[in-house]
């Protein structure tokens, strides 16, 4: 039997999963890693973390399946996105610890970008916001403040990459330095439009040239793993950013198809097809995938707080013992009580952008309990995916958007679900496959060695599992977001 090897390589563990010649997964191993707080704002990882427990699950995975390097086609990767690396061209060893999606350290940097105007260049190159959640601020930061790090990277000597080009330096012994368009177009760096590095914004950040990747495909010969590493060479096959590769993972390779994940947070993306659509609602404008050389666009909304709005019940409430417990409580809820949450507790993101704004709760009675707050968690979910779902439809057009595809690990709610589906007046599709952020690595991979078929091939291979249809009537759900809608013009105007 031919095999697929998949790492996803996430922000708190490394995945391995292999997939047969049918995508079926047949076996995963996982590691955790240290999370690095060095100060407030601040989030790093130790490169030499991702780098061994990326080794470490692939041979458990091998060795419980019995599968040798010669059984694998091909090997598809997926990683968490914008976290930064520096490394040295000649040993390997990185010049500091990589700095994390998740950091703020780079506020200030912004700001001084912002003031001189060059937002709206960088915007309409790349289709991002200056913020410090994306790779070109954190680069700057590295060459700025480690020592000697600037004219080491002026000399040639030091190399950037987001963590797939990372991992791949390294499977490959130093000889590919390389990434895939989606990850490129999320370093703040990558010309969207023109598909190369924009010259101009490198000189703004102050980066020499040298040190990025070369952009491929996401289906495309990225370089062969030294054989001592996985007991053989395999070939590294297919590679996108973990959002992109659910994206692709569900399929939605039709203009107007989107996908939503539900983790800790909440990603959306909306594939446009071949226009990247500037949006005029603060929507990230960005590359869902790139193959044969053509990049299909999409536009992206985050929400900081969806599962961890959950773990909020469980850890800083107390009232679940689990997150599967939340679904039953909610439907317990008084239906006469219309209590909202605010999940604002890291501010709040698309389409608001608003860092510093708190969370709040509101319509809170006497009675007001457990399963009152169980459902207002629950739904602060749905009311964001609808803030997301109403800016897309206005920056993409407002009846073409019909269905929404689901993922991750709250999809599996099949209240949360529901009351999303009521909540948006939109049909909600969630697949039988959840593993669709390494399914859609996996098969980049397996397509480009012959294993998998086509596009439209894997398309007719998405089977769902249920398909979630609006219950409540217009008039209630009107309501019900006008209700939400003030309550997060509150905690903005706090």
């Amino acid at each position: 039997m031919t095999y697929i090897l998949a790492i996803d390589q996430g922000t708190t563990s490394t995945r391995a999963i292999l997939f047969d010649d049918n995508m079926q997964a047949k076996g995963s191993a996982q590691q955790e890693f240290t999370q690095h707080f060095p100060q407030a704002g601040w989030v790093e990882h130790d490169p030499e973390d991702l780098w061994t427990t990326t080794l470490d699950v692939c041979r458990q995975v091998m060795e419980a399946q019995g599968v040798s390097a010669d059984d694998i086609a091909g090997i598809g990767i997926t990683n968490q996105r914008e976290t930064t690396v520096v490394w040295d061209r000649h040993s390997g060893k990185p010049i500091h610890n990589a700095i994390v999606w998740q950091d703020r350290r780079t506020s200030a940097i912004c700001e001084e970008l912002r003031v001189a105007d060059h937002e709206d260049s960088v915007r309409q190159k790349t289709g991002l916001l200056l913020d410090p959640y994306f790779s070109g601020t954190k680069l700057k930061w590295i060459l700025d403040t480690v020592p000697g790090a600037r004219d080491r990277a002026e000399a040639g000597d030091l190399l950037f990459g987001t963590v797939d080009s990372f991992l791949i330096w390294r499977l490959t012994g130093g000889a590919s330095h390389v990434t895939d368009a989606t990850n490129a177009a999320r370093t703040l760096m990558y010309d969207i439009r023109k598909g190369r590095w924009s010259s101009e914004i490198c000189g703004v950040l102050g980066v020499p040239r040298e040190m990025l990747p070369e952009v491929k495909d996401c289906a495309a010969d990225f370089g062969t793993t030294k054989a001592e590493f996985l007991g053989g060479e395999i070939a590294i096959l297919g590679v996108a950013g973990d959002q992109q590769a659910a994206t692709i993972g569900q399929a939605c390779f039709k203009p107007g198809m989107m996908k939503s994940t539900y983790g800790t947070g909440c990603f959306a993306l909306l594939n446009t097809g071949d226009t990247p659509v500037l949006s005029q609602n603060r929507m990230l404008t960005t590359i869902a995938y790139q193959l044969d050389g053509a990049p299909t666009y999409a536009l992206e909304g985050s929400i900081f707080i969806a599962g961890a709005a959950v773990q909020w019940l469980r850890d800083g409430l107390g009232i679940i013992g689990s997150a599967q417990e939340s679904g039953a409580l909610a439907r317990n809820a008084d239906p006469g009580q219309d209590v909202i949450l605010v999940p604002a507790f890291t501010g709040l993101g698309a389409p608001y952008w608003k860092p510093d704004c708190r969370g709040g709760m509101f319509g809170l009675t006497r009675s007001s309990g457990p399963a009152e707050y169980a459902r207002a968690a629950l739904q602060s979910v749905a009311y964001q995916t609808r803030d997301l779902w109403e800016a897309m439809r206005a920056d993409w057009g407002g009846d073409s958007l019909v269905t929404l595809r689901v993922d991750g690990g709250m999809s599996a709610s099949d209240w949360t679900m529901q009351s999303l589906s009521d909540l948006l007046g939109a049909a909600v599709d969630r697949p039988v496959m959840q593993e669709t952020t390494a399914l859609g690595a996996a098969w980049l991979a397996g397509m480009r060695a012959g294993v998998y078929p086509d596009q439209a091939g894997f398309a007719e291979t998405w089977a769902l599992d249920q398909q979630f249809t609006p219950e409540m009537d217009e008039d209630h759900r009107s309501a019900a977001y006008a209700r939400w809608k003030r309550a997060v013009e509150a905690v903005i105007g706090v």
